[in-house]
């Protein structure tokens, strides 16, 4: 591999998605000592066209046409449902609605899923699972007087096959797994996860948060039960962005959300004394949608579906195989170990590397430039969004990266992270 800056030149030359750039907002800066943004992974950059989206909702639907607008606001969350369904998770049509939080979404799912396995009493997780999705799972497993089966998972490579099986019985209702880890980026095996879960006879709850808009994401081709995920980091729907959830179309009829609110209600505006759920996917609605918000994910989810996730899946590999192959030339003689699965089909679309010294390097990057981010113990995460950067981006952070090992200047910084109120 020529790890020259010239074949990155070359790389980002022929890149079929460099069109795209230009429509983020600071995507398009150059020159030596610009941002390098690396934590595309954690929250997108702006699309261009997001302001104007917005305004429209707020300047005309809100303030000219005020309470008249729901007409065309009432069925935005299906509607942004499908269009997110066909265009990023490959599902048909009445599967995903937008709505809440991905943990809200996520606890709806989960207990909707574990009530529908009557007389099982067992929710999965991975020990190294994102943090809220371990809290709701314990949370619903508390509370249903039910127990929790963390598995060990590698911090490093992800969750090992053996040990979910291992984990897999007539007990289990609810197995949660996250599609790309959040620290390392390790990549699950979908095919043979599903495999394993649905012989069980428990369903299978995917997190997608660090996979959607950067991996292939086929739900309905995999046979996917359930599904929850977050549209500001590779879909740049912006900070606190709706989430989604995706129900199987078969399933939608077995399972009933535990927030009975009057957006899932089959009549809704009847005004009714008794809760009765809506037809399909839009029972797992709850109150009213967040229109505003809404609007800046269309904005973001078009354009990852207007790029098209081969496209950008195959970008993504090619940018962190370059980390790699870097890392392997410059950090780890300096004592930068990698703590990513090395293999791109193994890989989400960011890379992680471990130093003792992580939280120092990682506030000292940011000084000159360079935007990763801090995961616990010891992790820096680079995350470059195929969308918008560019390999020339990359290898200047990673030659940044390079210079600071070198000069040894990051050990000035303090050495414990400074709390955030």
């Amino acid at each position: 591999m020529d790890l020259s800056r010239a074949a990155a030149e070359a790389l980002d030359a022929a890149d079929p998605l460099a069109g795209f750039r230009s429509r983020f907002a600071g995507a398009d800066e150059d020159g030596p000592d610009r941002l390098l943004y690396l934590d595309g992974n954690s929250l997108g950059r702006m699309p261009l066209a997001t302001p104007a989206a917005v305004s429209r909702v707020v300047e005309q639907e809100w303030a000219r046409g005020l309470v008249g607008s729901w007409s065309q606001w009432i069925g935005a969350a299906t509607r942004l449902g499908d269009d997110l369904g066909a265009g990023v998770l490959g599902a048909g049509p009445g599967q995903v609605l937008v709505s809440d939080s991905t943990t809200v979404n996520l606890y709806k799912l989960l207990v909707a899923g574990a009530t529908a396995r009557p007389g099982r009493d067992v929710l999965v997780c991975t020990k190294d699972d994102f943090p809220t999705d371990r809290y709701v799972v314990a949370g619903v497993a508390g509370a249903r007087g039910m127990t929790v089966r963390e598995i060990d998972a590698h911090v490093d490579t992800g969750l090992d096959l053996a040990d979910l099986a291992a984990a897999l019985d007539e007990r289990v209702a609810v197995v949660v797994l996250s599609l790309v880890a959040y620290r390392s980026g390790a990549l699950a095996d979908v095919a043979e996860v599903t495999r394993l879960v649905h012989e069980s006879g428990a369903l299978l709850l995917w997190d997608l948060s660090h996979a959607v808009g950067a991996v292939p994401v086929d739900l309905d081709a995999i046979g996917a039960d359930l599904a929850v995920g977050c549209a500001y980091k590779y879909l740049n729907g912006g900070p606190g962005a709706p989430a989604f959830l995706y129900v199987r179309r078969d399933l939608q009829e077995e399972l009933r959300s535990p927030i009975q609110g009057w957006f899932g209600q089959r009549d809704q505006f009847a005004m009714g004394p008794a809760y009765e759920p809506a037809d399909g996917i839009e029972r797992f609605g709850v109150g009213t949608p967040p229109v505003i918000g809404m609007a800046a994910v269309e904005v973001g989810a078009g354009l990852v579906a207007e790029a098209g996730i081969g496209e950008l899946s195959t970008k993504g590999r090619a940018m962190t195989d370059l980390i790699v192959a870097l890392g392997d030339e410059w950090l780890l003689p300096a004592g930068v170990a990698l703590a990513s699965p090395r293999e791109a089909v193994r890989r989400g679309s960011h890379v992680t590397f471990a130093h003792p010294q992580a939280w120092q390097l990682t506030q000292a990057l940011v000084d000159r430039q360079v935007v990763p981010d801090f995961r616990t113990p010891d992790r820096v995460r680079l995350g470059p969004a195929p969308l918008y950067t560019r390999f020339v981006d990359v290898w200047d952070a990673m030659d940044r990266f390079r210079a600071l090992l070198a000069d040894r200047s990051y050990e000035a910084y303090p050495a414990e992270r400074a709390r955030v109120t």
